[in-house]
């Protein structure tokens, strides 16, 4: 059984995951919603990949990052003869600009004996529908397919590129490179100019470090976290990828695979309050700017998610072809879910907003533009408050009074009186009073179940929901309400299992949930934490880190027994929560 033994490389353009033997198995060009050049992740057979390995037997791979860095390296060696690769893309600034090509580059450097080198290059571009042609010229090796669409890739190397193709065992003395690019190269690369990039990308990553803020506890786990996030981060319009991959299964065999290469409001907002609140402030203003982007002015619709690029129709098909991880089909493109109504966005939008306001309120020009926006939500919650939605589970099924999704239109009131008193805006403060005392008055009687003792996943039932935890985190109820410690406890009771939590347990749509979700397990540590229980919070928080994967990365869900990491990866909203927690533990 695999456990999600892979590295994560990108430069805010795309990214690929790198298994711990060296294989890229997943990569989109030239952009992460790209159609894929290597899916061997969701098809061993047909999915493509490109693997450096030591010829030989009894062969041992050690993968690290090379510190306050993504860059990745993985050692190979039989004890006598060893060689080490490097792999990352570029990304660092040039005059005014940040530079972030659509490139991999691999770096294979000699460190003992006389080892020799596999090389398995084997792109499958367009998702693998149909065949890719690879061709080798005197400069580059192009390879390209014609259907659904034409794609075409290339690579560049100081190997004989004939052997590169026809996978023969190459001698390693020296350093080399291999770099794979979606574009021709109008200058013919050299291994200096890719040592160069290295150096200039290392020190872009180290730089980006050490602005942010610097922790006595779990600082190396808050940091790698950050490097996540920051990957997750697309540079053209400052969107934030709730993960970089589709349909890795929440459950092996199961149908919940989504494809997560887009841009959910509700994660990023929360990315974008820890950027700010670690120091980077940048990240924040230009989601800022695509959230302004995004949001229709006046009109009705806001999204729960958008495309990376903006895009609103995100339509969902699947591509039957492939068969899945580990057999899980199927495998998702698009995702049906923008099409959902759900009122907690409009919270975490304005809390966003809220948040950049006071946090660096001089870096910001277009206050208008914010205020228009602002008014605009509040006539949106205004008109839908009161209305059932999917929730912040994006249920396919019927629509509910979700908890949750009232607490954050509560949320999203609230936030907006905050920032008409910041901005002197004073004049229709009365109305957004009454509407948010409103809000508050419903959630506490028809939210809450007295039997119980709890508040509820949705007026007038009995079932638990873990993200009612989040009721004290946004400042609708004090931790010590007792309202809030029944709630909590008894989540804890019925939601926790060896540890690790359900987001929730009845029947949705697609059966019983089966696996973990680690960004619930999260709020329950900071809850437990909140009311008092710290030192159950500081056992449960050690538990959950210690099963990160071999490199601190974290996917979406985790099996229960095993703790084995399963769904989208590395996704961001796992991060997100690990840091958040830190941070409550912490202080």
């Amino acid at each position: 059984m695999g456990n999600m033994n892979y590295g994560v490389i990108g430069n805010g353009q795309s990214a690929a995951l790198i298994s711990d033997k060296g294989v890229i198995a997943w990569c989109c060009m030239p952009a992460f919603d790209s159609p894929s050049i290597f899916a061997q992740l969701m098809d061993k057979k047909i999915g493509g990949k490109f693997g450096i390995t030591l010829q030989g037997k009894n062969v041992s791979c050690e993968q690290s990052y090379l510190a306050h860095t993504n860059i990745l390296k993985t050692v190979f060696s039989n004890g006598t003869d060893a060689f080490e690769v490097i792999d990352f893309m570029p990304r660092y600034p040039d005059r005014n600009d940040t530079i972030c090509p659509p490139d991999i580059i691999r770096l294979v450097k000699h460190i003992s004996g006389s080892p020799k080198a596999l090389i398995d290059y084997q792109p499958r571009l367009g998702y693998a529908k149909d065949i890719t042609t690879t061709e080798v010229s005197n400069d580059y090796v192009k390879s390209y397919c014609d259907k659904p669409t034409y794609e075409s890739i290339y690579l560049y190397s100081d190997f004989d590129l004939k052997n590169v193709v026809k996978k023969k065992a190459i001698d390693i003395t020296g350093e080399h490179y291999l770099l794979l690019s979606y574009n021709q190269k109008i200058d013919q690369p050299d291994l200096d100019a890719q040592l160069l990039a290295f150096q200039r990308t290392k020190v872009y990553w180290m730089n980006w470090v050490d602005k942010t803020q610097k922790f006595a506890q779990w600082n190396e786990t808050i940091e790698r976290s950050m490097l996540v996030l920051k990957l997750l981060a697309y540079q053209r319009t400052g969107a934030v990828l709730a993960a970089v991959t589709t349909s890795l299964p929440e459950e092996i065999g199961g149908v919940r695979n989504w494809d997560y290469r887009f841009c959910w409001l509700r994660d990023a907002s929360m990315v974008i309050k820890v950027f700010t609140q670690l120091g980077h402030y940048r990240v924040g203003r230009r989601y800022l700017d695509f959230i302004l982007d995004v949001i229709p002015y006046k009109d009705e619709n806001v999204q729960i998610m958008y495309g990376i690029d903006r895009q609103k129709q995100l339509k969902e098909y699947s591509l039957d072809w492939l068969s899945g991880y580990e057999n899980s089909s199927p495998v998702r493109v698009g995702n049906a879910a923008y099409k959902q109504k759900q009122h907690d966005i409009y919270g975490f939008v304005l809390d966003t907003i809220y948040q950049r306001l006071i946090d660096h309120p001089e870096s910001l020009e277009n206050l208008e533009e914010i205020w228009t926006v602002v008014r605009t939500l509040v006539r949106h919650v205004s008109n839908q408050w009161k209305k059932p939605d999917a929730g912040i589970w994006e249920i396919r099924g019927a629509k509910k009074h979700f908890v949750f999704s009232k607490v954050l239109c509560w949320v999203a009131i609230d936030r907006a009186i905050k920032i008409a008193e910041f901005l002197g805006q004073t004049h229709s403060i009365d109305d957004w009073i009454a509407l948010r005392d409103a809000i508050y008055t419903q959630v506490m009687t028809k939210g809450w179940n007295e039997e119980i003792q709890s508040f509820t996943q949705a007026y007038g039932d009995t079932h638990m929901d873990a993200s009612n935890l989040l009721m004290e985190h946004y400042g609708m109820i004090d931790p010590l309400d007792p309202k809030y410690i029944g709630t909590v406890n008894r989540c804890h009771k019925e939601l926790c299992n060896k540890g690790l939590m359900y987001r929730y347990k009845n029947t949705d749509d697609f059966g019983e949930p089966h696996s973990a979700f680690t960004v619930c397990t999260f709020w329950m540590i900071k809850s437990l934490h909140r009311i008092g229980k710290t030192e159950l919070a500081a056992k449960m928080f050690a538990d959950v880190i210690q099963h990160t994967n071999h490199l601190g990365l974290l996917s979406e869900d985790m099996e229960f027994k095993s703790r084995r990491l399963l769904g989208n990866f590395p996704q961001g909203y796992s991060h997100l929560a690990l840091i958040d927690t830190a941070l409550a533990l912490s202080e």
